[in-house]
């Protein structure tokens, strides 16, 4: 790729990444709080509105009680209602920020192109962009929390050296101080993600000790607070509530296990099936070109992908926005099989490029669309 080409993608990707940003914001501004985001902005037990932290904390008591044990989730999508909409849509923006950031940090890639992917894929490949990155009680359950799961496995993923690596980075700063709320939070996330994530931390340590390496202290402890949100989440007697009023226990065992083996290829067949398909194109791009087609840290991305797509099976529903984890995860190994097929063929910069470009285009055609229902452009 010559200096010219360079120049002119990152230029192109500059100005592309300005519209995203002046979308997204748009776009979040246009999409007011409706629904559960109205409920969640009251005492939940009554109708009282939340007027601050205390009232927040009340409230997800009562909610781990009677309703469901996302206590983080639900906690943060509080603190953004009381936030108020312009301040939540500023917020929401920023963690797509941070989310594609954190993406690049797994994928192990750092340059503009890629953060650009980061921002296009997770939008354009969305089974349902708008309930769980614009929705506001979405954002909290998928954007919001996707960002801290992300950064918990960032962090394991650090300590896997691949091929040819005889050490490790060195610790991030303070991590044995703050690795303990952050495996809570990425434990006490989704009934699927926390686990699936839990599993991860614990096959990183396991190759750690089956190659005679040190484990180390933080990764212990971080891996049992994930332990404990994860318990603490799923053992919430609020979710048997919620889930005596699913209505499955009027079907017999045989139809139960049909309804959730349907659900489970719904999900791979409909909600994830965009990703999966651009994953398969790049491990046959990866192949064809003479790349690995998995290094170590894709294998285990791709493996926790599909714990937390077949943990949903435990749950009586399974809606397109919780695929979202699972989809991200996909996409954190898309884009460091793509890293590595670029650093052997440069030639090819261009023509993932143009593939990122038409899944932006995507992504983009739901937000003006959205936006063109919601000012009356189109009736």
């Amino acid at each position: 790729m010559s200096e010219k080409d360079k120049k002119r993608m990152w230029g192109i990707t500059w100005g592309l990444l300005a519209v995203s940003l002046a979308v997204l914001y748009v776009t979040h501004r246009e999409i007011h709080f409706m629904m559960d985001d109205l409920w969640y902005s009251t005492m939940l037990s009554d109708e009282r509105p939340i007027t601050s932290l205390r009232d927040i904390v009340v409230s997800q008591i009562w909610h781990y009680h009677n309703w469901g044990g996302r206590s983080m989730a639900h906690g943060i999508l509080q603190l953004t209602l009381l936030a108020g909409e312009k301040t939540a849509d500023l917020l929401n923006v920023v963690m797509t920020l941070l989310l594609a950031g954190v993406i690049c940090l797994i994928a192990g890639e750092r340059r503009l192109p890629v953060f650009f992917a980061a921002i296009a894929l997770p939008l354009g490949l969305n089974a349902n962009w708008e309930m769980s990155m614009f929705w506001q009680s979405g954002a909290a359950n998928y954007l919001y929390i996707t960002v801290f799961v992300l950064g918990y496995v960032y962090c394991y993923l650090r300590e896997l050296p691949e091929k040819g690596q005889t050490t490790v980075p060195k610790p991030l700063p303070g991590i044995g101080l703050w690795i303990l709320p952050l495996g809570l939070l990425a434990g006490w996330s989704n009934e699927n993600m926390g686990p699936a994530v839990w599993v991860l931390s614990l096959a990183v340590m396991g190759t750690a000790r089956r190659e005679k390496r040190k484990v180390r202290l933080w990764m212990i402890l971080g891996s049992l607070a994930c332990l404990c949100g994860s318990v603490m989440m799923i053992a919430a007697p609020g979710n048997y509530v919620r889930s005596a009023q699913a209505g499955e226990d009027r079907y017999g065992a045989l139809w139960k296990l049909y309804l959730r083996s349907y659900s489970e290829c719904r999900a791979a067949f409909a909600y994830l099936f965009p990703t999966l398909l651009l994953l398969l194109l790049v491990l046959a791009l990866a192949k064809g070109t003479g790349v690995a087609m998995l290094a170590r840290k894709e294998r285990l991305l791709l493996f926790c992908a599909l714990l937390s797509w077949g943990a949903m099976f435990f749950s009586p529903h399974y809606p397109d926005r919780a695929a979202m984890g699972t989809m991200v995860l996909l996409i954190c190994a898309i884009l460091s099989v793509s890293g590595r097929i670029l650093r052997q063929q440069k030639a090819l910069a261009w023509p993932l490029w143009w593939v990122v470009l038409l899944i932006w285009l995507r992504g983009m055609y739901f937000c003006c669309e959205k936006l063109g229902l919601l000012w009356g452009w189109i009736l």
